[in-house]
Parts: structure tokens; sequence; C-alpha cells
């Protein structure tokens, strides 16, 4: 595999798995009551998609097709905290499952870091993103141990 098809292929894993997160929180954004959780998670949707915007570029960049869909586990992650939600306390559930929306892009951005076989311009990516990737987890972690707390 020639550099612009790894660098291609590390960089589409990280937009579907982005995308994922974007769309499941645009969607717990309409189901929960709580207008500061729907805020935060649009917030959240928006900073997913600005890093789907970002790493389409750089595919485009190396003369690839940028990734248009997500993943079958992040359809499986929103249809569980779907189910969840609907069985128990709606906040908790989606900020629960949000939050392992969270863990799978940062592991992924890691992992794109770790792996020896990694571009530079796909490291380079995926260092430009990770403060905020963290940033953004931490967020969730805390919102989530918060709920709990309080329940």
């Amino acid at each position: 595999m020639n550099v612009e098809k790894k660098i291609q292929h590390s960089l589409n894993d990280l937009i579907e798995i982005a995308r994922d997160g974007g769309e499941f929180y645009t969607e717990a954004a309409g189901k929960v009551k709580d207008p500061r959780l729907a805020t935060l998670f649009s917030q959240m949707a928006a900073h997913k998609q600005e890093i789907v915007t970002t790493l389409s570029a750089d595919v485009a960049a190396t003369g690839g097709d940028p990734a248009d869909h997500g993943t079958m586990v992040g359809s499986m992650h929103q249809l569980y905290g779907k189910a969840r939600a609907a069985l128990g306390d709606t906040n908790y559930a989606y900020v629960a499952e949000l939050e392992e929306s969270e863990d799978r892009l940062l592991k992924a951005l890691k992992d794109t870091l770790k792996d020896d076989d990694t571009p530079a311009q796909a490291r380079m990516a995926a260092e430009r993103l990770m403060p905020r990737v963290v940033e953004c987890h931490d967020i969730m972690r805390n919102h989530k141990q918060a709920l709990k707390a309080a329940s």
C-alpha cells in the first residue's frame, strides 16, 4: 500500500468514528429534556463535524475520497443507547453511551499515534486533534460521574 493510501485509510477510520459520534450527539440532543445537556450535545456534535470536515480535507489533499458514512459499531452503540434511555434515566443513559463514543474516538487517535506504520501526515492530523478530543472525553466522563453520584 502506498503512502497516500495509508494516509487515506488512517484518516478515513477517524472520520467514520467521528461521524458516528456526531450523529449520536445530534440524536441525543433532540431526546434529552435537560436544556443544558441538549446544548452540550449540540456543541459536541458540532465538534465532531469539525473533525470530519478537517480530516476529509486532509484525505482529499492526498487524492483520496473521504469516508461518507459511519461504522457498524457506532450504529450498534446508538441503538443500545436509545434502548437504554427508553428503559431508565434518559440523561444518564445518553451521557454514558456518548462517553463510550468519546472513548472510541480517543482510542482510535491513540492507536493512530502508536502505530509505527502510520504515515507522518496522518500522525500530524491525529496529534493536532488530540487535545480537543481529550477535552471532550473528559467533559463527558465528568458529566457521567456527576449524574451517577446524583442518583
